[in-house]
């Protein structure tokens, strides 16, 4: 493994690259494993154990429902052993493209759904409602859905896992959680956390897969018609094409700021970055100087970095897309006011972050969500009861 991802660390035993059935960990069938790329580099970090249908079936059989109290007295051990894995958490986290800052605000934010899911299962009352009969009292109680497969993302590998794991575990459900293949180590460091505070071996199970899931709603329709066939339950967190609306009264150094956060945030690879920014005319020229002056202080660069401030794309597939919606929009009459175009200077999967201006509905960011650093203006001219209107 590259040193400048895991240098000597106090939990070097975290990184786990098999999967984990039935509390014991297991390579898979004819020990398959797929490459998990380190993009800073654009070179392989680890492999990790490719696992198959046959070890869903065994995690799916081997499932355990526990009592309410299972987090309880477990979270702690949890918590208080993030400080020494917290390093190698961060380090984990950065082969999605974050700086060390965002990835350890991510291992706090893990954390935080433990705690706080932990306290939430003496508080799951039930109801007592009038009943239209006489003498009699209708009561609910709340009782666990079963078994619960998790599909987790690869921008928020360590939060998502814990924000689906712990509620799941409190209304006493067994998981089955397939980790994404461009990140799988969190999920699989949780899992190994998991069992040494306490939790049960048949309450938790990861298998990672080389098979990946994109969150767009193409994907989530896919899949919601696929267990509809047996009326299996899901809650779906899809893609979508946020807008980010510039009215001409806007505090615009204030705005910037917001705007920012909303796009450039782990290299604009969240679901909820800004991927069109909607700009009032009055105020376009002002909005983006001060936003392109903005762009060009990031720093790009490694995530490991002190000074880095924008971290590389997942994949070189990402890098792509990027760039092919920037070109689309060049080609379409848009101007470049900051980036457009891979850098020289760095290798890994890196672009640098960009401004456009002058973008129009015809262009493939208009309808396609970028994910990436790239932030494209659109002028509007007035304001509507939705919000704005275009040209």
């Amino acid at each position: 493994m590259p040193s400048i991802v895991i240098p000597k660390l106090q939990r070097q035993d975290l990184l786990v690259s098999l999967g984990l059935v039935a509390g014991e960990w297991r390579e898979a069938p004819g020990k398959k494993v797929f490459p998990v790329d380190e993009p800073s580099s654009g070179t392989v970090l680890s492999h990790c154990a490719d696992l198959g249908r046959q070890d869903f079936f065994d995690a799916i059989d081997s499932v355990l429902l526990e009592p309410a109290s299972l987090l309880r007295g477990r979270q702690r051990h949890v918590r208080e052993s993030c400080p020494s894995g917290m390093t190698w958490f961060c380090r984990t986290l950065m082969i999605n493209g974050k700086t060390f800052l965002e990835a350890k605000g991510e291992v706090n934010y893990a954390a935080s759904f433990i705690a706080w899911f932990a306290e939430e299962p003496v508080r799951s009352y039930g109801d007592t409602i009038p009943s239209s009969y006489a003498n009699t009292t209708v009561l609910t109680c709340k009782e666990p859905v079963g078994i619960c497969g998790i599909i987790t993302p690869w921008n928020f590998p360590a939060a998502i896992t814990t924000r689906k794991v712990a509620p799941a575990l409190a209304a006493r459900c067994s998981v089955v959680v397939k980790p994404p293949s461009e990140t799988p180590f969190s999920a699989l460091a949780f899992a190994k956390l998991a069992l040494e505070a306490g939790v049960p071996p048949n309450c938790m199970h990861v298998l990672p897969t080389k098979d990946s899931f994109t969150g767009s709603t193409n994907v989530g329709n896919m899949l919601t018609k696929a267990a509809a066939e047996t009326m299996k339950r899901v809650s779906m967190e899809l893609g979508g094409n946020a807008p980010f609306i510039v009215f001409e009264d806007a505090d615009i150094s204030q705005v910037v700021e917001a705007a920012m956060v909303c796009k450039f945030r782990c290299s604009g690879q969240t679901c909820v970055c800004a991927n069109r920014l909607l700009v009032h005319e009055r105020v376009r020229d002002e909005f983006a100087q001060k936003l392109t002056k903005r762009v060009q202080q990031l720093k790009l660069g490694r995530g490991i970095d002190k000074e880095t401030t924008q971290g590389p794309l997942v994949n070189e597939s990402a890098v792509k897309k990027v760039d092919s919606h920037v070109q689309d929009a060049l080609e379409k009459g848009a101007t470049v006011y900051a980036g457009g175009k891979a850098p020289t200077h760095l290798q890994g999967y890196f672009y640098e972050p960009t401004v456009i201006s002058n973008a129009t509905t015809d262009m493939d960011v208009a309808h396609d969500k970028t994910f990436g650093p790239s932030s494209c203006n659109f002028l509007f001219l007035r304001r509507t009861r939705g919000g704005a209107a275009g040209e």
